[in-house]
């Protein structure tokens, strides 16, 4: 079957799962660490023992905002709070999820090839570790 557009790779996904786990024990934070393909399907994902369970859908939901908007998940929230051009713009796509922890997955190319969401700790702490995650891939 033919590839219609360029999407990350089952290696490249698990890396990332790897050096995102890496950095939340590094910083001592459970987290949910979701890989998301150029279609915003789940492509890898893994839950670390003690995060609590509603991170599970923050973090797709942070990749997938990042999938389709091509931005941050934080970025979104420029457009979506009030007074902003898009209010309510997060209702819109089945919920999204303007809150860091998303980022988009870029190939050299500069092609959007999927996303990770990261769910678990502080905002902060969860941008941080897909930030770790994502100088992996591109290092």
């Amino acid at each position: 079957m033919m590839t219609i557009f360029e999407t990350i790779t089952a290696d490249q996904a698990q890396g990332l799962l790897a050096a995102g786990q890496a950095h939340a024990a590094a910083i001592g934070v459970p987290a949910v660490v979701a890989v998301l393909d150029a279609g915003a399907h789940l492509k890898a994902f893994v839950r670390m023992d003690g995060v609590v369970l509603g991170s599970i859908d923050v973090a797709a939901a942070k990749a997938r905002t990042a999938t389709m908007f091509g931005t941050s998940s934080a970025a979104v929230w420029d457009y979506c709070q009030p007074g902003a051009p898009a209010p309510n713009l997060q209702a819109s796509n089945g919920g999204l999820m303007p809150f860091p922890g998303g980022l988009p997955l870029i190939n050299a190319d500069g092609v959007l090839i999927g996303a990770i969401g990261v769910s678990g700790g502080a905002p902060s702490q969860d941008l941080a570790i897909a930030e770790a995650a994502v100088a992996a891939l591109n290092g």
